[in-house]
Formats: structure tokens, sequence, C-alpha cells
């Protein structure tokens, strides 16, 4: 059994010999996907230094799987764990939530009250997911057939929504604020189409998907890919429709239009089924902390991940300035940069200038049952395929490496620091 060292108000859990402290040489914000992944390594490779993360969650989602949690291929039960199982053992686990940054006296406060200072911080609190920006969403979640895989509570409800659409207009959004994972509007909408194709629904269902940007994909070789399925489904894409508020009772979603950045008119779209990626943003504690650029992002070099200011601090994962794709793939490469540069920090006094992450990121895009391209690209949009094939057609292997390989990956690599 691991030695788990658990600090909650002012009780001590797990290994005695860790003594309580309000200070640590690294301390992790956050004990999502970034933060996990920069312990498992950081253990690995500095066995005796103190390394605690402050995350309040008693559970660890593994959320690229609540895709297919939506589309019924797994009970959502498989995405999760417990934290207390997926903290790497010896890590010192803060069961507190930060309020407030103190950057030049090297510490951060928590909602607990205390004050714990660090020689070296790493910021990775993971994106805030904004529900109260859309005008009767979150009161609405789950009822009149609004549904979001965004939501682990409501993941059943999509099923139940997808199963119930026989008929009439499917409406799934995807915001013009940046968001985790870009693909996963449009998976959700492909599985749900798919479903009713081989149910004999498609045909009497108008499935529109309305997106506050211009594009079907960023990255043009994937949005051409794409065409044809959307042609497939017979999905009406509308661009620069950004979704504003939900009058649930009618059923009605209410747009607002862009022309050129600013907004020129709105729309109402009567639907049967909505499915919502709702706006998401920086975590507010971010927002309005020190380490914050003037969007509110932690603001870091893209390359190095080191904040631009405070050289002892660092920030991966989708709270990061960084211009990249909000995924766990850019997480598995941005991890290496981060743990590689707080070794080099430690035992040389300088960071390791032959560690750059290029903006790497993956976005296995389900195009129906057995079917995904795998769209792999860099900073500049650049496609960085990882197999020797054309990875913009839809295969089946791919998507049995999604579905089966990708989470055992996550479990067993990742979180532990293997890959």
């Amino acid at each position: 059994m691991k030695t788990l060292h658990t600090i909650s108000g002012k009780d001590v859990k797990g290994d005695k010999s860790l003594p309580f402290t309000t200070h640590h040489q690294i301390l992790i914000i956050g004990g999502g996907s970034a933060g996990i992944t920069v312990a498992a390594q950081l253990r690995k490779k500095l066995s005796e230094n103190d390394i605690a993360i402050i995350e309040p969650s008693e559970v660890h989602y593994y959320q690229p799987m609540w895709t297919f949690n939506a589309a019924g291929v797994f009970n959502k039960e498989k995405s999760k764990k417990l934290m207390e199982d997926v903290i790497p053992k010896n890590v010192a686990w803060i069961k507190d939530s930060v309020v407030a940054f103190h950057p030049d006296q090297n510490s951060v406060e928590t909602a607990g009250g205390r004050i714990i200072s660090y020689e070296y911080l790493v910021v990775a609190p993971g994106i805030q997911v904004d529900w109260d920006k859309v005008d009767g969403l979150a009161e609405n979640l789950g009822t009149n057939g609004i549904c979001s895989i965004y939501s682990y509570r409501s993941l059943d409800y999509v099923q139940e929504c997808i199963k119930n659409t026989k008929s009439g207009t499917a409406l799934f959004t995807q915001p013009n604020t940046k968001f985790k994972c870009g693909g996963a509007p449009q998976k959700i909408m492909y599985l749900a189409s798919d479903t009713w194709r081989k149910r004999g629904d498609l045909n009497n269902i108008n499935v529109q998907f309305t997106t506050g940007g211009s594009v079907i994909f960023g990255v043009k070789e994937v949005a051409e890919a794409l065409g044809p399925v959307v042609k497939r489904y017979g999905v009406e894409p509308k661009f620069f429709h950004n979704l504003k508020a939900i009058k649930a009772e009618k059923k009605i979603a209410v747009y607002d239009i862009y022309k050129d950045g600013k907004v020129t008119d709105q729309a109402e779209i009567k639907f049967d089924m909505l499915h919502v990626t709702p706006p998401q943003s920086s975590p507010d504690f971010i927002k309005m902390s020190p380490l914050a650029d003037a969007e509110g992002w932690v603001d870091v070099d893209k390359h190095s991940l080191q904040h631009n200011k405070y050289p002892n601090i660092f920030s991966l994962g989708d709270a990061g300035s960084t211009p990249n794709a909000k995924t766990g793939a850019a997480v598995r490469k941005q991890s290496r940069v981060v743990t590689g540069n707080l070794v080099a920090l430690l035992k040389s006094g300088t960071t390791d200038t032959s560690l750059s992450y290029d903006g790497y990121g993956s976005c296995p895009l389900i195009t129906g049952f057995g079917k995904l391209i795998l769209a792999e690209f860099d900073y500049n949009n650049k496609i960085t395929p990882s197999f020797p094939i054309n990875q913009m057609k839809e295969r089946r292997s791919m998507y049995h490496m999604k579905k089966d390989l990708l989470p055992i990956m996550y479990w067993e690599g990742m979180l532990k620091g293997r890959a």
C-alpha cells in the first residue's frame, strides 16, 4: 500500500514521518492531469525532494472518456478514481484550494486561511467552466432537452436525450471562448448522428452545429477531412453564432451573431435537443492574481513554460497562456519541459535550453462508431503526425486506440510519470 500524506485543516493522515508544514520545496497547484503528471515525473527524478499538491477535490476524472460515456459506450463510473489513488506516493496532498498568490513572498494563500510558501511553484489548476455566462443554462441543465458532456452529472442525460430524439432539431454549440478539447463539441454530435443513422431517424432530425467561430476546425487539413463527415450526417453548420441565452420552457436557443468581430444581430432557434459546450476561461483566482497576463491566463513563455516575470514559477495545462489546443496530449508534452526545467534549476540553477514545447496538440476526432480522424498539430497549425499513415482518413484502428488504449496510457502511463 502506498504512503499518502494528506493535510486537511489541522489534521494529518498517512505517513507521520512527513511533518505538517507550511513550506514545500516544490508546490503544485491542481490535481488534474497536469498536476498529477508533473508530480509523478518529479517524484521519479527527485526521490528525496519535498513535493506537495494543493487540490480540494476527492475525485479525479479522465474527462476524455465523457464523450464515450454520453454515447453509451462506457459507464461513466469508469472515468473516475479517488484522488488519493492517483496522487503519487510520498507527495503531500493538501486538501484545500488556493485563493491568492503572493509571488514576491514565494507563497500562496488558501481558502482554509493558511499561507503556504515554496521554492518553486507549478500552476496547473485547469480551466474554469462558466455555466452562468449563458443565461438560463446553469439552472436548466439536465431538463428540457438541454445537456452537456462537460458535466459529469449531465452525462446520463446526454445519453437519454440522444435516445429520445426521434425528430425535430438537434443543436450542438461551440463557444467563441477558449475551451478544453477542441473537438469535443463535434465528437458527441457525430456519435449522436451515427446513433440516429443506425436507428433510421437521422433523416427526420435537423442537426445543426452552431459555433462562434468561422470554420468547422482551425487546422485546414482537418477541416477538409471533416467535410465528408458533415455531409454524411447532413449537419448544417452555422458560423459566427455564439450561444447567449436559453429559453428553456419554450426550447429556444438565443444567439449573438457576429460580423467583423462585433455583434450585429441576434437569432432564435427552436430545438428539441440542445447540447451545450459552455463558455470557459481562466479560473477567477488566476485572473485576479499577479501571475495573469492581460487575458487572465498564467503568463508564461510558450516554449519553456516558465513565467515571464517570476522565474521560479511554471505553468502547464489549460490555465497557461500558451496558444495551443487545450488537450491532455498537450499536457503530456508540456510536462516533460516543466519537470526537466525544474530538475535543471535544482541541480544547476539554470533551465535546460534544449527543452522546448512546440505547441503540440492532439485531437482524436471521433466521427462515428468505429471511425476516427487523428489530428495532431503544433503552434503553427502544421500537421505533426505520429504514424506513417494518412491520419486524415477515418480509421477503425485509431478509434480503438482512443477507446481502448489511451485510457490505459493515461492511468498507467501519464499519471504514473511513465508517458
